[in-house]
C-alpha cells in the first residue's frame, strides 16, 4: 500500500506508559523504518515523548481514544508542530494474533502513514472545559432528582402524604412542614397551619396527611436528605455561574439557538459545549447527526434489510436534544409539532421524538454554520408538500419499485 504519510507516529496511550512508534522512509532494502520507544505519562515524561518525536522529525501522530488518558498527552503535543490525530479505537482494530502493546502502536503508525485513519471532533480548550462543566452540572441536577424521590419514598414509609396532597413536596410549604416534623412538631393543626399560597384551601387535607408514624429514624434521614439537597442546589448555582462566564464568547450563537422551539437557555449551552459553534467540523448536518447517534442506522445484507436503530453517539447532547423535543411538541401552531403528529401516525410516539431531536439538531447546524436565527415555517409546510402532482408521482415511484408499469388514466 502507498505511503502518504512520509514520517509518523502512532501511539497507544494506557494509564501509566505511552508506547509509541515512529515511522520513517527506510535505509538499505527496508522501505520503512520503525522505532519504538516507551515513556511514563507523568509530565516530564510527556515532555521527552515531544522532544524525541521533534528530533524524529515526525509531522502527523495518531493515538486512540482511550478514556481520558489520552488528554495529557494531546496537550503535550497539540501546537507543536504536529498535525494531531484522535482515532475512533473501532476504526483500528488489529488483525487477529498475538496482541501487545508494541505491536499497537506500530499498527497506528502503519494506517497513519497510508492514510487510512479519520480523526473524531476534539473541540478547543474553552469548548472542552464548557463541556466538563455542563455534564458535572447535568450529573449534579440528576443527583438532586434522585435525593427527592428518595425523600418521597422515606415520607411514605413513614405514612406522611404530603406529595398525595401538594405537588412540590419541597415547595414553600413542603419544606415548612418537613422542618417542623424534623424538629418534633406532630399536632396535624400546627402543621396544616403553616399552608401557604394555593395549598391553604387544602389545610383539612394536609391535616390529613401529616400524622403517619413519623419517628427519629425518619427525622435523622428527612434532615441528611434535606442537606444534601440544599448543597446541591448551592453547588448548581456556582456551576450556572462558572458556565455564564466561559459562555461570554460564545452569547450570540446561544441567544440564537434559544429562538429555536424547545431549545432554552441551559439546553443551548449543552448543545454549544458538546458540539462547539464552528461547523466546519461537520461538513454537511448529516455528519453531524450520524456523530450525534440522531440518525437511523443502515444494516443490510442479501437484500434485507435488517434494525435500522439509532448508532451509539454523543449520550449527553442526545440526552438534551429529546428532552427539547419534548417541549418542542408543546409548542403550538409550530412545524415542529405537526411533524411529530405526522411521524407519529406511521412510526409510533418514540420514534416520532427521535426525529423531533434529529429536526432540532439540523436545525442547530443550520443556525450556526449560517449565522442565522430559526424562522419558523408554520403548519402549512408539510400540507403544501401533499400536492396531487407531488403525491402522484410519489404513488407511481413506489409501485414501479415493486415491479409494476404503471399506466394513469382520468376518471371519466
Amino acid at each position: 500500500m502507498d505511503v502518504i504519510v512520509d514520517r509518523c507516529a502512532g501511539l497507544d496511550v494506557h494509564k501509566r506508559t505511552v508506547v509509541a512508534c515512529v515511522r520513517t522512509p527506510g535505509t538499505g532494502r527496508r522501505k520503512r523504518d520503525s522505532e519504538v520507544r516507551t515513556f511514563d505519562t507523568f509530565s516530564d515524561g510527556l515532555v521527552e515523548l515531544r522532544a524525541w518525536l521533534i528530533a524524529s522529525k515526525v509531522t502527523e501522530v495518531a493515538m486512540e481514544a482511550t478514556g481520558v488518558y489520552w488528554k495529557p498527552v494531546w496537550d503535550v503535543l497539540d501546537g507543536h508542530g504536529f498535525s494531531v490525530l484522535l482515532a475512533n479505537p473501532a476504526h483500528i482494530k488489529n488483525v487477529p494474533g498475538r496482541k501487545t502493546d508494541v505491536n499497537d502502536a506500530t499498527w497506528i503508525g502503519q494506517l497513519l502513514e497510508c492514510g487510512l485513519l479519520s480523526g473524531s471532533f476534539v473541540p478547543p480548550v474553552q469548548i472542552r472545559q464548557l463541556r466538563e462543566i455542563t455534564r458535572y452540572r447535568r450529573q449534579l441536577v440528576e443527583e438532586r432528582a434522585r435525593e427527592v424521590q428518595r425523600l418521597q419514598k422515606l415520607l411514605e414509609d413513614a405514612g406522611v402524604k404530603l406529595s398525595s396532597v401538594a405537588s412540590q413536596v419541597l415547595g414553600v410549604t413542603g419544606r415548612a412542614m418537613l422542618e417542623a416534623l424534623i424538629d418534633g412538631e406532630r399536632d396535624p393543626a400546627v402543621l396544616a397551619a403553616m399552608a401557604k399560597g394555593k395549598l391553604r384551601p387544602k389545610s383539612e387535607l394536609l391535616a390529613r396527611s401529616v400524622p403517619g408514624r413519623f419517628n427519629s429514624f425518619h427525622a435523622t434521614m428527612a434532615r441528611e436528605l434535606l442537606d444534601h439537597i440544599d448543597y446541591l442546589d448551592l453547588a448548581v448555582t456556582r456551576l450556572d455561574d462558572k458556565v455564564d462566564v466561559l459562555m461570554v464568547p460564545f452569547v450570540d450563537a446561544r441567544d440564537r439557538l434559544d429562538t429555536i422551539p424547545g431549545i432554552a437557555k441551559r439546553c443551548a449551552e449543552i448543545v454549544i459545549a458538546e458540539i462547539g459553534v464552528d461547523m466546519n467540523q461537520f461538513p454537511t448536518p448529516g455528519h453531524l447527526a450520524s456523530w450525534a447517534g440522531l440518525c437511523p442506522g443502515n444494516n443490510e445484507s442479501a437484500g434485507k434489510h435488517k434494525s435500522t436503530s439509532t448508532r451509539s453517539g454523543n449520550p449527553w447532547l442526545t440526552s438534551a436534544l429529546v428532552e427539547a423535543a419534548w417541549a418542542a411538541i408543546r409548542t403550538k401552531d409550530s412545524y415542529l409539532a405537526v411533524r411529530f403528529q405526522r411521524i407519529r401516525k406511521r412510526r409510533g410516539e418514540q420514534r416520532a421524538l427521535i426525529a423531533i431531536a434529529h429536526t432540532l439538531l439540523i436545525i442547530c447546524w443550520h443556525i450556526l454554520a449560517d449565522d442565522t436565527v430559526y424562522n419558523e415555517i408554520g403548519t402549512d409546510y408539510l400540507a403544501g408538500r401533499d400536492q396531487p402532482e407531488r403525491r402522484r408521482k410519489h404513488l407511481v415511484a413506489q409501485l414501479e419499485q415493486l415491479g409494476y408499469t404503471v399506466e394513469l388514466a382520468p376518471v371519466a
